[in-house]
């Protein structure tokens, strides 16, 4: 990732893996207009780098991200702009990008934190880790995309039990819900991510891509729309490189070496 200093932010570049710090400690990481800003521009800097080929996003501290700074001034309550213009765009950005992207929770998730860290493709949490949506304390409703992630994973009566505040989502919740790929210590978890970021960053990069393109579409599309997608990005990968150093390895019984090509 090219040199690029950020006020809300730290990003490390280390074997093909950027991870991405969300850095107020002391505000829990909550998402002002800077680290919006920021954030999005780190995320949208990893699609365009070859050299980036998976994404961690964490927190600073003891939080991962308490959602939005509800000490950020009037600004804040323009809720219709603010939402469609930097919090939609970067959950979007997110679930758009054609690498892997994982969220590395080392701390509560709160708000609109918890629609940023289920937007990553792959969640691994620290034992003891809450993701508490919290909009109903403040008498506002799900957002960034919460509500239809819920559901899809829950169902729409267990979605309104932690939605409303009548049920806790701890980490084991969320990992048996699907949700969370795995829990762990809270000690291991850097290591732990750290071990995935760089098995999927070593992986077949555009197929990686393509493939979470596919599962994208088919949340809402039908067994047509989806047989059509499929084998439309199959023809496409059939063609990179990684897919012909697949097919010589297997035929020469070794481990593949993908280029993300």
């Amino acid at each position: 990732m090219p040199d690029q200093s950020f006020e809300t932010l730290l990003v490390q570049t280390d074997e093909g893996v950027l991870t991405i710090t969300l850095n107020r400690p002391d505000a829990l990481n909550a998402l002002n207009a800077s680290m919006r800003a920021e954030l999005l521009a780190a995320v949208k800097t990893a699609g365009r780098e070859d050299g980036i080929r998976a994404v961690i996003i964490t927190g600073a501290g003891r939080g991962f991200c308490a959602g939005a700074d509800l000490h950020g001034g009037s600004g804040e309550r323009d809720f219709r702009h603010v939402i469609t213009t930097e919090y939609n765009p970067l959950v979007e950005a997110v679930r758009s990008l054609p690498k892997p992207v994982i969220a590395s929770v080392n701390g509560v998730a709160a708000g609109a934190g918890v629609s940023l860290a289920l937007a990553a493709d792959l969640v691994i949490a620290a034992r003891g880790v809450r993701f508490v949506p919290a909009f109903h304390r403040i008498g506002l409703v799900p957002d960034s995309g919460l509500t239809r992630t819920l559901v899809r994973a829950l169902g729409r009566h267990r979605a309104l039990e932690i939605l409303l505040g009548e049920r806790q989502l701890g980490a084991d919740d969320a990992y048996a819900a699907g949700l969370v790929a795995a829990v762990v210590p809270a000690e291991r978890l850097p290591e732990a991510t750290r071990e995935l970021a760089r098995r999927l960053a070593v992986g077949p990069t555009l197929g990686i891509g393509l493939t979470k393109r596919l599962v994208n579409a088919a949340e809402d599309a039908s067994l047509a729309d989806s047989l059509a997608a499929e084998a439309g990005l199959q023809e496409v990968a059939g063609r990179t490189e990684d897919h012909a150093e697949g097919v010589a390895a297997f035929g020469e019984k070794r481990d593949p070496e993908f280029h993300g090509r």
